[in-house]
């Protein structure tokens, strides 16, 4: 039988989270994966506590996505890599193919195979993408926002992308999408729509020779020319995560993105949109449309949720109680009806 001490505490947790502690981002990573009720309700306590300007200002938030076979995993390593000797901390969120059996991630800690680098200042968590359209599991959004409090960047690397698979773009602060020379993946997932979606593409396997900058000429003549001078104009480059070259470049393109939200002021606005969007389909998957409109609809419940200022499970929690207070008061009245 499970009792209160069966979970830490979420005022403990969120002081050790913010000094930074391993241990206790492990936990409290394991509280957000647990989805009993009393699990949830320190949870969403746990994210309450953690200072909100890391959360929603601070940091940077990277997804890299692309097909399987790109070599997401070994560029992952060679950017923790250079990250880690430009001094930053870097978190890793791998979501990973779930198992038909025990429903975890299939491949582990894979990126612990292909790097010497990772130290104490560097975290990976592995998650199971758990059947999930997009790519990503539900639980990525306040894991990375947990992950946000401890570490200069976190980077969110999908199972592999495919034309309903682009949920990394409304989670995070720049998406990459990594290509594969000579696959002919740039011109299919061209035509899925899914070259709108990335803020920087590269073409892994440089070292492949011509087949790699045919790729890569296929990519930069999708690219369309930036509409403003504001604008943030796509950049098309070429690595080799197995000799370590343009890994740099890469970093660096990935740090011009970030500086060009701030310079936008975007950061903190899109990162509460994107919870106000991970919220809104938490509820949609729970009550259908449906339950979407007799809210209020998308559009009303996306301005009102971003405008919020708490926590991703507080945020659906109060929606949740909305709808059923709305949906119940109906029979309340005919309840008191002679």
């Amino acid at each position: 039988m499970l009792t209160s001490s069966t979970y830490p505490d979420p005022d403990t947790l969120a002081a050790a989270v913010t000094e930074r502690e391993r241990p206790a981002l492990a936990k409290a990573l394991n509280l957000l994966d647990d989805k009993r009720p009393e699990a949830r309700r320190r949870a969403a306590r746990l994210l309450r506590l953690l200072p909100h300007e890391r959360l929603y200002a601070s940091g940077h938030l990277i997804g890299l996505t692309g097909p399987p076979g790109a070599g997401k995993s070994s560029l992952t390593a060679a950017l923790i890599t250079i990250w880690r000797k430009r001094g930053l901390r870097v978190a890793v969120l791998a979501v990973d193919p779930s198992s038909p059996i025990s429903g975890g991630a299939l491949l582990g800690d894979r990126l612990r195979m292909f790097s010497g680098q990772i130290d104490n200042e560097v975290f990976i968590r592995s998650l199971a993408c758990r059947g999930e359209f997009g790519g990503l599991s539900a639980e990525v959004w306040p894991m990375s926002l947990v992950m946000l409090a401890a570490f200069d960047i976190v980077l969110v690397e999908t199972v592999g992308v495919g034309q309903k698979e682009i949920d990394v773009s409304r989670l995070t602060d720049t998406t990459v999408f990594v290509a594969q020379p000579a696959s002919g993946d740039s011109i299919q997932f061209l035509k899925a729509g899914i070259m709108e979606v990335p803020h920087l593409l590269v073409v892994n396997k440089a070292d492949l020779g011509l087949a790699a900058r045919k790729t890569l000429a296929e990519l930069r003549a999708t690219l369309k020319p930036a509409l403003h001078e504001s604008s943030w104009q796509v950049p098309a480059l070429a690595a080799s995560a197995a000799q370590g070259t343009g890994i740099a470049e890469l970093a660096d393109g990935i740090d011009a993105h970030r500086l060009w939200l701030l310079e936008q002021k975007q950061l903190s606005p899109r990162r509460k949109k994107f919870q106000a969007e991970w919220v809104l389909k938490r509820l949609g998957e729970e009550f259908g449309r449906f339950g979407i409109e007799s809210l209020g609809g998308t559009s009303a419940l996306l301005m009102e949720l971003a405008e919020a200022g708490s926590s991703p499970f507080e945020q659906y929690d109060a929606m949740r109680q909305r709808f059923l207070s709305n949906w119940n008061a109906p029979q309340r009245e005919r309840l008191k009806c002679p």
